[in-house]
């Protein structure tokens, strides 16, 4: 109810992005960004084979920061996390809510009952093309390459989504992003803006590898059969190792600041969950799409075609 509630009242607030752009009493910055966000949509359709639909065609100011926050959980000594079934989206790694309170009441009682959860907010979302999604203002806080890439990456899940398979759905998508991201950035010629985004996703990826790293030595351990009083000894030394590791890789990447955020705080199984969601896959689904040339059509029609156990294959290599 709280989740049907939440999206109704996002979709109530929606208005046309040509009106937007219009109205006299949009902020400059805000029109910009819309413009910009107008002609990735065109780009998107033509350029990228993905639905030329209402979505993302209208926006929604909100009043906080994200418009739902998930939880993730998973038990105290277990890196497989729980799963939630609901009506269209299936089976998924993650409960939302559109109030942070409520995240945090069910992240909280978790914890109490002995498991591993934590609450991410989230900027943006996809319905799978049930209805016409907006862009939210939360998405305008992040730079035009990274919101561009995220209005690739939802409109990809309306494309292909196997119901119960969290990790396919959000590799699929991501790849896509990534794809999508580098045509657009290199139709616009704008050599410097390729250049950081190609140094952000260096980043990205040997950020996400440490996070892997990390919960396959963990996954070891808690297969190992060792007592729950050495889990309980050896589980935060795997977390200090990974932050003694992040702060070697700050030094590769010359100081960049942009995860200290993540290590500054208690982090548990439940927040290796988004690596192993969002990228498990990826390099399979990567060797997939260069098999068909890199033509996105060809790679979105042969997904679809895929068994679940070729799709399962696909995430295991």
């Amino acid at each position: 109810m709280q989740a049907a509630t939440g999206q109704m009242s996002v979709m109530s607030k929606r208005e046309p992005i040509a009106k937007v752009i219009a109205d006299e009493d949009t902020p400059a910055d805000t029109r910009k960004r819309l413009q910009l966000l107008s002609e990735a949509r065109e780009f998107a359709s033509r350029e990228l084979g993905l639905p030329d639909n209402g979505s993302y065609r209208s926006y929604v100011e909100l009043k906080t920061d994200y418009v739902v926050w998930n939880v993730f959980a998973t038990p105290r000594y277990s890196v497989e996390p729980l799963n939630w079934c609901f009506p269209i989206a299936g089976c998924v790694v993650y409960r939302g809510y559109f109030k942070a309170e409520a995240a945090e009441k069910y992240a909280r009682n978790a914890r109490l009952s002995g498991k591993d959860a934590t609450v991410a907010g989230v900027a943006a979302y996809s319905t799978l093309g049930h209805f016409e999604d907006p862009i939210l203002s939360s998405m305008l806080k992040w730079s035009d390459t990274q919101i561009v890439a995220t209005l690739f990456h939802e409109l990809a899940h309306q494309v292909l989504y196997v119901p119960g398979d969290s990790a396919f759905n959000e590799s699929f998508a991501s790849v896509v992003e990534e794809a999508g991201i580098a045509r657009w950035l290199m139709q616009r010629g704008s050599e410097g803006a390729v250049d950081r985004w190609r140094a952000s996703r260096i980043r990205s990826k040997q950020f996400t590898q440490l996070l892997l790293a990390t919960r396959e030595r963990l996954q070891a351990l808690y297969a190992s059969g060792a007592s729950e009083a050495e889990l309980a000894l050896r589980k935060p030394q795997e977390f200090g190792r990974m932050k003694y590791e992040y702060w070697q890789l700050k030094d590769e990447w010359n100081g960049y600041a942009g995860y200290d955020a993540w290590f500054e705080r208690a982090i548990s199984n439940a927040d290796l969950v988004s690596a192993a969601t969002y990228d498990g896959c990826v390099p399979g689904l990567q060797r997939a799409l260069a098999e068909v040339g890199n033509e996105l059509p060809r790679f979105y029609e042969a997904l679809k075609k895929m068994s679940a156990k070729e799709r399962n294959a696909i995430c295991l290599t």
